[in-house]
């Protein structure tokens, strides 16, 4: 063979003329990028991409009173010589002002137009923005990008809530080039797949905390619930056998009753769906099986829940702080301290009530603490310097002890009260007993599921046994079932 041809490639790749040339943070020269529009984000975007070492040319309609508005390293010109010096333009209009741009057609031919525009209102139905600005420039190459960040994320700089960017394009070579321009401004690009699932990153920066919205409404319904409850036995009971108006209890007392009560429901619903995920693996004898779609979606939402019954907790911990403050409580003291008088009582010193307090304050402290480093530890600037074990121990192992400190504050608050009879008030029985239930049925299936003979199939169930599929391995000309491997 020639030595030509042994030079020459063996697969020869045609010139695409529908491909866009790269662009690349790599190039020796100052890379330029285009920008249309003169907005708000188009100034913070110039900004960030004069930071990251490019060459920014800003096209506008009225170039001479823009200009006062960009920094002096941008150029600010027309939109049409904005378009035919740069091979990335950014398409920074509003999505209906799109059509205005068509006499731009030629200049934009064969070039990158990224599209960061958001519609008004969530959109069910397409085509999205940015498949509408791809009908009206055919010829170019459309990625949808940068929707999700505010102008304030890009003038302040990336940071651990507004990092990631999304991006979508049918033509991976000028979804390459946006990929590069993202990193190079210190952004973390996620691609999206192709340019259909624009609508839905449209429709992202539109939707308010969609993740947050079952554990919060859970979180109300718990909270009204004890809340009404509370008021009956402690407010509508004496006022309705003996005369007693007890209303002033509403703002604090009762708030204050009920805050904890849901604080640990909230917290007993995060532990619940892993131990009910536990047992049905060992039922089914294999993890391979999807989980039922209502326990999918509750296993997701769990740090919802969790950060919510936080919440509660730490507000329950500053209403208990503020009890002593009230004139009620100053009335009552005084009272007490009177007919202590009158009775001639020098020591009112009760052994039990002091060490029931005692240790009710004190699993009280560390359940809150427990909580307090669940919480801290959700959080994604937390959460990325801890590796996967340091993470499950916290959330795991850490989250079932704050489930027990929460259930034994509980139930050194309830103490002996559950056998007197005086609490069952309408016949109805005291809020602890209610709100036990469900954390001491997860802690005793917790417990179950650590013996050994549960523990040992589920462990094996995780690591890919599976109990109805095995695979046996005969050694040639051997029958010895000693020679048999179960995998």
């Amino acid at each position: 063979m020639p030595a030509d041809e042994m030079r020459s490639a063996l697969i020869r790749k045609d010139d695409d003329d529908n491909e866009p040339p790269e662009v690349g943070a790599s190039e020796p020269e100052t890379p330029v990028v285009a920008i249309l529009g003169s907005g708000d984000f188009s100034r913070s975007l110039t900004g960030r991409l004069l930071a990251s070492g490019y060459q920014v040319v800003v096209g506008s309609r009225t170039p001479k009173r823009s200009a006062a508005l960009f920094p002096r390293s941008a150029e600010v010109t027309s939109q049409l010589e904005a378009a035919s010096r740069a091979e990335v333009v950014f398409v920074a209009v509003f999505p209906e002002h799109h059509s205005t741009l068509s006499e731009l057609r030629p200049a934009l031919a064969r070039k990158i137009l990224v599209d960061v525009s958001n519609g008004s209102r969530i959109e069910s139905d397409g085509p999205s923005h940015a498949e509408r600005l791809a009908d009206v420039f055919p010829e170019s190459f459309v990625v949808k990008g940068f929707n999700t960040v505010s102008a304030w994320a890009l003038q302040t700089g990336p940071r651990d809530g507004s990092r990631q960017v999304f991006l979508c394009a049918d033509n991976p070579h000028a979804k390459r080039s946006v990929l590069a321009i993202c990193r190079r401004m210190g952004f973390s690009p996620v691609d999206a797949g192709p340019l259909s699932g624009a609508l839905q990153l449209e429709n992202l920066p539109l939707s308010l905390f969609p993740s947050w919205r079952k554990p919060v409404l859970a979180t109300a319904i718990l909270f009204v619930f004890f809340y009404l409850y509370n008021f009956v036995r402690d407010v509508l009971h004496p006022l309705v056998t003996g005369g007693r108006s007890l209303f002033y209890k509403m703002p604090v007392e009762t708030v204050n009753v009920t805050l904890p009560s849901v604080a640990l429901v909230m917290l007993a619903l995060v532990y619940a769906p892993g131990v009910m995920a536990a047992a049905l693996q060992l039922w089914r004898g294999t993890k391979y099986s999807r989980f039922p779609g209502w326990l999918d979606q509750w296993m997701d939402g769990r740090k919802q829940l969790g950060l919510c019954g936080f919440l509660c907790a730490a507000t329950h911990a500053v209403y208990s702080l503020c009890l002593p403050m009230r004139q009620s409580a100053r009335y009552k003291l005084l009272n007490a301290a009177y007919k202590q008088v009158q009775d001639h009582v020098e020591v009112a010193w009760n052994e039990e009530q002091v060490w029931r307090m005692e240790l009710y304050l004190s699993a009280g402290i560390l359940a809150l603490g427990l909580l307090s480093l669940l919480a801290v530890t959700s959080l994604p600037s937390v959460a990325n310097n801890v590796n996967w074990r340091e993470f499950s121990f916290v959330q795991s192992t850490l989250g079932y002890c704050a489930l027990f400190m929460s259930t034994l504050h509980t139930l050194l608050f309830g103490w002996n009260r559950a056998l007197d009879p005086n609490q069952y008030r309408f016949c109805l029985p005291p809020t602890f007993l209610l709100v036990l239930v469900l954390p001491v049925s997860v802690l005793l299936v917790r417990l179950l599921l650590l013996w050994p003979c549960l523990a040992h199939p589920l462990r094996r169930i995780r690591r890919g046994w599976e109990r109805r599929s095995h695979v046996r391995f005969n050694l040639p000309n051997d029958d010895r079932s000693d020679n048999v491997s179960h995998v």
